[in-house]
């Protein structure tokens, strides 16, 4: 347990949190909606600070992150907790028990026997990922500043629900991010993640257009909640026109877990509805996940349509690249470290 970041005291011993856009008012003796940060007389703790409960290594892909050191491995890590509730949460058995009061697992590890271990693996970079990483932010910060230290880059994994004094903090420590942009209305946004829609569209711009993170961008496509053409239509939209057509839209297959047993997995042909839709609308990379024998992983080039970038997997083959272009026709091709 170490001092919190990013808070500010208000009357009568309580505290105000200012890690994410729930703004959490905490008295004295209780916790934020993430179950993880704790009033101790006036003062704001991180509980989650050394209690890693999640590491492995990963493919890049696996984040996903396409256009971002393709074919690299990175060394993945998460605490317990998360400031959303999403009741069709993949990994609830790690993100949900703290909001409950459950204890806070994980073992004791430092920021510095995190690098140590990810140049040992021969990782390309650190992802805060599986859980929610705003709500083991200082856990992510000081483990990012020595990661950059040692050569390796920094991704987040996220729901972008972070505040804009945590965007600040972590301006020059993360150099990618994959944001889950759940939906398209504030309905589901509230009924089903506990959370509000516009925070995570402005974060996405500032992202984009300030902070110069690579931003990857997946939506988890759920039979008869966010996946109706009307909604579609607005979230596309809205990549074309606030993000940018380069942006990588990953959308996702679900299966029916955590809270949400009623809805059926995502069908074949809402997921090309979908990317068909992306494409129509210009976004020149839109990919199919978690979708087994999908053929809609591999990177083509916007300008002439050669595949660029095999995938099988979570493994990837470049070729056809340099120097971040087509080599069959010049067009630009957009990323990090392509090959």
């Amino acid at each position: 347990m170490i001092e919190a970041r990013l808070w500010k005291p208000l009357k009568n011993g309580a505290v105000q949190c200012r890690l994410c856009n729930h703004y959490c008012a905490i008295k004295p003796g209780e916790r934020g909606q993430c179950g993880v940060r704790e009033n101790h007389d006036g003062t704001l703790y991180s509980l989650n600070y050394d209690k890693v409960a999640a590491i492995n290594l990963d493919p890049v892909e696996k984040k996903p992150l396409y256009h971002f050191q393709p074919g690299s491995m990175t060394f993945s890590l998460a605490t317990m907790g998360c400031n959303l509730t999403c009741s069709f949460c993949q990994n609830w058995s790690l993100s949900q028990p703290p909001r409950t009061g459950a204890d806070i697992r994980g073992q004791v590890t430092t920021p510095e026997e995190l690098v140590a271990e990810a140049v040992r693996l021969e990782a390309a970079s650190i992802s805060y990922t599986y859980s929610e990483p705003t709500i083991f932010f200082e856990l992510m910060q000081d483990t990012a500043r020595l990661a950059h230290k040692a050569g390796l880059k920094n991704i987040m994994v996220s729901n972008g629900f972070m505040s804009s004094e945590c965007l600040d903090a972590l301006k020059d420590d993360i150099d990618a991010i994959n944001v889950d942009l759940k939906c398209f209305t504030e309905a589901f946004y509230n009924d089903v993640t506990g959370a509000r829609l516009q925070p995570v569209l402005d974060n996405l711009k500032r992202i984009k257009h300030e902070l110069g993170w690579w931003l990857e961008v997946t939506t988890l496509l759920i039979p008869g909640k966010n996946d109706s053409t009307a909604e579609l239509d607005q979230l596309t939209d809205f990549l074309v026109n606030e993000i940018g057509t380069d942006t990588p839209w990953h959308i996702s297959r679900f299966h029916p877990d955590y809270r949400m047993t009623d809805a059926p997995p995502t069908s074949g042909y809402s997921l090309d509805t979908a990317y068909s839709m992306g494409k129509a609308k210009g976004l020149e990379y839109v990919y199919v996940g978690n979708m087994p024998g999908s053929n809609k992983q591999d990177t083509l080039c916007p300008g002439c349509g050669k595949e660029l970038i095999n995938r099988t997997g979570f493994s990837s083959s470049v070729q056809g690249i340099e120097d971040g272009k087509c080599q069959a026709c010049g067009r630009t091709i957009h990323g990090i470290d392509l090959g």
